[in-house]
């Protein structure tokens, strides 16, 4: 067996590769220690993962030039003995252990024998840092959180208004019990929304997101959301909506496309000002092999968007300068987008608000192109 490319322990068929790759451009962490146990090879990631410089490490034992530690504080090299230990063993699955000093640092090993049950002749151990875990773990850790506290206010709103009611229905006139139950409703349907926002990132973190293709007339899904806000108590002329003709036909999920332009819309009656602005356009495909596309713009007459602030619109909890919701959204309307195959884009507005555009291919199925 041997080294493959990804700095983990190969199979017996990437000797070839291990002598065409240099060690040192592996991303992970690379030692390789011979059957007495001396450490052979050091590549540069391992260097930087463990801070023990090559030099020191060459030549030595391997338990003393890479001194690990479980999380009890047990030796590891003593604990799992590669050399004399069970001579059908050939791994160690991928752990949490300690360098000395604390530092953290992930760990597999591949035993390289001569045969099933034959000698250790090469020990391959596999290091990488756990800041990427530690990145992921606080990104999960700042969901909970966030979810739960907006959880946390709908639900005891709901809780204070039902128990109420249980308690003294008949002093409450019809009027008063129809409010109440109002914004119990409400409420449930907020929470149905955090909670549907909650599985559509589970889903496009895992790459899971499903996309229903059929016919979808963009120009009207727009027109249906400035009616909504307009019941809703917005003035009809705070929209301008402007559809190019002739568009292709768009195949996309239209609940899906629904909750990208919900979201793009309240994002600007919410926090823009002066006239939304929406166009229809046709537009270059975003994707290879593809001529045609739909384009959708979102423009306001607002602040917009500091310049610094760009690159960080449509990752997980951004709010801008004003505070409230999950800050969810737009990394939900990211995700959405580039399921269909297309692309969001986030810039300035001629008004000099804030102005979105994402593009999404025709998608025809086969058998009409």
């Amino acid at each position: 067996m041997s080294v493959g490319t990804s700095g983990a322990p190969g199979a017996q068929a990437g000797e070839h590769v291990a002598h065409a790759c240099d060690p040192n451009d592996l991303p992970d962490g690379l030692v390789v220690a011979d059957e007495q146990g001396r450490v052979i090879r050091y590549n540069t990631a391992a260097e930087r993962i463990t801070g023990i410089p090559a030099a020191e490490a060459l030549g030595q034992r391997l338990e003393k030039a890479l001194p690990l530690e479980d999380l009890e504080g047990r030796r590891w090299w003593q604990l799992t003995d590669p050399y004399g230990g069970l001579a059908i063993r050939t791994r160690q699955p991928e752990r949490n252990l300690l360098l000395p000093g604390g530092r953290e640092v992930l760990v597999s090993a591949r035993y390289v024998r001569g045969g099933p049950t034959g000698p250790v002749q090469r020990l391959v151990v596999c290091l990488r840092d756990t800041e990427a875990r530690r990145r992921t773990e606080r990104s999960h850790a700042e969901l909970i959180a966030t979810v739960a506290h907006e959880l946390r206010s709908p639900l005891t709103s709901v809780k204070g208004f039902t128990a109420t009611l249980l308690a003294k229905w008949e002093r409450f006139t019809d009027d008063q019990k129809r409010l109440m139950l109002e914004t119990v409703d409400a409420d449930a349907d907020r929470v149905t929304r955090l909670i549907a926002e909650l599985l559509d990132i589970s889903r496009i973190d895992s790459g899971r997101l499903e996309v229903r293709r059929q016919p979808v007339d963009i120009g009207a899904a727009v027109g249906r959301h400035i009616q909504a806000y307009v019941a809703a108590g917005q003035t009809a002329d705070r929209f301008l909506l402007r559809v190019e003709q002739p568009l292709p036909q768009l195949w996309a999920d239209p609940d899906k496309i629904d909750q990208v332009l919900s979201n793009l819309l309240e994002n600007a009656v919410r926090h823009g000002e002066g006239t939304v602005t929406i166009d229809v356009t046709p537009a270059a495909s975003p994707r290879e092999g593809e001529d045609t596309g739909t384009s959708v713009t979102v423009s306001d007459e607002g602040p917009g968007i500091p310049e610094e602030s760009m690159n960080r619109v449509f990752t997980r909890f951004w709010r801008g300068s004003k505070r409230g919701g999950t800050g969810l959204g737009l990394y939900i309307v990211k995700g959405i987008v580039e399921a269909h195959g297309g692309a969001i884009t986030v810039g300035r507005a001629p008004g000099g608000g804030a102005e979105f555009r994402f593009t999404l291919p025709v998608a025809a199925p086969a058998y009409l192109t």
